[in-house]
């Protein structure tokens, strides 16, 4: 009888391809192939944790803000027409508008590599969160208010994008004019589909703690080497790599949120 996974298989563009090769003796061998494309969960919002911000302590933020902010953008102050930065007027700290055409590097004052410091981008996104976050202009005019939700949302976003390793790569190839296209990939190696398969397989049909946690810490090296990988091909300017490999990163990842949940069902 055939399983869910291997109807989803079959019914791919890519399953149709490559059925002839794995048929043996009449029989289909146990193909699954579970959705490899969804996008990674989001981290969590930023929570509002800051409340009851003195107007005081909001002007001394935005002052704090500005020795921080390099970015330069070519605009002028919505509100006293100086030479505005990314975030606030250095004449006036007034709040602006987002800039759409400023990249999420710049947003959170990172270097554009794949091996940046999460640590250092998490506090860069604390920092920012802080300073626009809507609480500090609740009593401000709306228009303030406006661009502090927007900005705050534009950081928000940034930060979801590249804490991980794979909105990461998708993002830098992205910026590179390198797109990867939705759905299962037509170009892959049938042995690499074939191990992801078996991967699956295993996972679907375990019903041990340790199986689980063992092929989630299987995952987790062979996603540890593609992410050294990519970070040497993306510096090497090799993009069509990069793309081979951000295609396996999404395999693997899509196997390991699988793997974490599964854990945590076994310890309910």
């Amino acid at each position: 009888m055939i399983t869910l996974y291997r109807l989803r298989f079959l019914l791919t563009s890519h399953g149709f391809k490559y059925a002839s090769k794995f048929i043996s003796n009449g029989q289909l061998l146990n193909l699954v192939l579970l959705p490899c494309f969804a996008s990674g969960k989001a981290v969590s919002s930023y929570r509002k944790d800051i409340h009851g911000v003195s107007h005081r302590k909001a002007v001394k933020v935005h002052l704090t803000l500005n020795s921080f902010s390099t970015v330069t953008v070519n605009r002028l102050c919505w509100k006293c027409g100086s030479s505005a930065e990314l975030f606030f007027c250095p004449s006036c700290n007034m709040i602006q508008p987002p800039d759409d055409k400023t990249n999420y590097f710049d947003i959170l004052k990172c270097e554009q590599t794949f091996s940046l410091d999460t640590q250092e981008l998490q506090k860069r996104y604390v920092e920012l969160q802080r300073a626009v976050h809507p609480d500090n202009f609740s009593q401000k005019s709306l228009k303030e208010q406006e661009y502090s939700e927007e900005q705050s949302a534009l950081v928000n976003k940034a930060y979801r994008t590249l804490q991980k390793p794979l909105s990461r790569a998708v993002y830098m190839l992205k910026l590179r004019g390198v797109l990867l296209e939705e759905g299962t990939d037509a170009t892959a190696d049938p042995a690499f589909l074939l191990e992801i398969m078996e991967i699956n397989e295993s996972l679907a049909e375990t019903c041990s703690q340790d199986e689980v946690s063992a092929i989630g810490r299987s995952v987790r090296e062979k996603l540890k080497d593609l992410t050294e990988r990519m970070n040497s091909s993306l510096n090497k300017g090799d993009l069509l790599t990069a793309k081979e490999l951000l295609a396996q990163m999404k395999y693997f990842t899509n196997i390991e949120e699988k793997a974490t949940v599964d854990q945590i069902q076994h310890f309910m």
